[in-house]
């Protein structure tokens, strides 16, 4: 099938069309001081709360914002809430993967037609700077899909939130937007989670990696890629595999309580300035050998950077047949070992770093065996 038609099949068959990921809400405990962190150390900017103070009872929320990339930090009044028990249970973490829509209505009776279990139907909400529509459905874990309309919004996020009243100096590194969202889950259940964003969103499955690409000496993981049609969304959907001692997966099964999102991957087009900068800012990474440059360019062919340069913020190289791309891993950003970003590069690539996958799960094992986890 040529290309074109293929293009052609695919905006007929998207019946769930996605604009991008609207925006990423964590659950967490302590939401102001939180919000501190990712203003002082990651360069958002506060551009929205909603809390007491502006008539919400039950709850303070943080909006954060650098290029595209949208977060809310959420966290709870009442310690018996959904919230609270969120929290109690799995630590800070993704509550709602929240989807860009042009319909909230349409996509909402497609998926729940599709076999999706509803969370929200749609509800509308307004203020005097217009009105959203936002519906809801369930995944994989305690996380949840919001589908938001808001083409006839114009406030600063979305209504009950308003401006901040006082927020902190920031300095922005240079993240663009979200590049994909990479969710664990339970062994078995992989496949299950990828048939559910087919047949249910109907995404695409766009690469496979088994435990002969995703493994080391002592542990594996297997791992599905799936995207909607014009790829603006990606959800790379991971599992363990069997092992001579506990994946990294397991590891996060076990802290989080269950499937949820591993980590987030944002993009920058100077992954040198945002790197530097984010260290200097106290963001830890996770370190791989230098002797994984010994060879790089023989590897992966000529590339636009410096290699002392990447070897010293410890930045990995990939190529595929697009081009090739940049990557480094944070450790975890929470004190469980759990959720951390991913920070990349792509110049040209379309792929997710195969062929430093065992550079870094040896560098997470490293990880895990200081924390006793292994």
């Amino acid at each position: 099938m040529k290309r074109e038609s293929f293009d052609t099949l695919q905006q007929e068959v998207d019946f769930l069309p996605l604009n991008g990921t609207d925006h990423i809400e964590f659950y967490v405990g302590n939401a102001k001081q939180s919000a501190y962190y990712y203003q002082a150390a990651w360069g958002y900017e506060l551009i929205a709360y909603a809390g007491p103070e502006t008539g919400v009872r039950d709850r303070a929320s943080y909006v954060l914002k650098q290029g595209k990339v949208t977060l809310i930090l959420t966290t709870a009044m009442d310690p018996d809430s959904e919230i609270s028990n969120h929290v109690r249970t799995h630590g800070d973490g993704v509550k709602f993967l929240s989807l860009w829509v042009d319909d909230a209505t349409h996509s909402y009776n497609e998926a729940v037609k599709r076999g999706a279990r509803p969370f929200m139907e749609p509800t509308r909400m307004e203020d005097e700077n217009g009105h959203v529509i936002i519906s809801a459905i369930h995944t994989y874990g305690e996380t949840i899909h919001k589908f938001v309309e808001r083409s006839n919004y114009n406030g600063p996020f979305l209504p009950g939130f308003e401006k901040p009243s006082h927020k902190i100096e920031s300095v922005p590194v240079g993240l663009k937007h979200v590049d994909h969202c990479v969710g664990n889950v339970e062994l078995g259940k992989m496949n299950d989670w990828v048939k559910f964003y087919e047949d249910v969103l109907g995404f695409k499955l766009l690469l496979t990696f088994d435990d002969e690409d995703i493994s080391t000496e002592y542990s594996a993981l297997m791992s599905k890629v799936v995207s909607n049609g014009n790829g603006y969304v990606k959800f790379p959907i991971n599992e363990p595999a069997d092992g001579k001692k506990k994946s990294q997966i397991e590891e996060y099964i076990e802290f989080y309580k269950g499937a949820g999102v591993q980590h987030i991957a944002v993009a920058t087009d100077d992954i040198i300035h945002t790197v530097g900068e984010l260290r200097r800012r106290g963001i830890e990474f996770l370190y791989v050998p230098d002797n994984y440059y010994e060879d790089l360019i023989d590897r992966v062919g000529a590339i636009e950077e410096d290699v002392e340069e990447l070897k010293k913020l410890n930045i990995l190289v990939d190529r595929d047949d697009e081009g090739y791309l940049l990557q480094i891993f944070t450790k975890p950003v929470e004190d469980r070992p759990t959720l951390f970003y991913e920070i990349i590069q792509r110049c040209g690539a379309q792929s997710f770093g195969k062929g430093n996958f065992k550079a870094l799960f040896e560098s997470i094992e490293r990880e895990q065996a200081r924390r006793g986890n292994l």
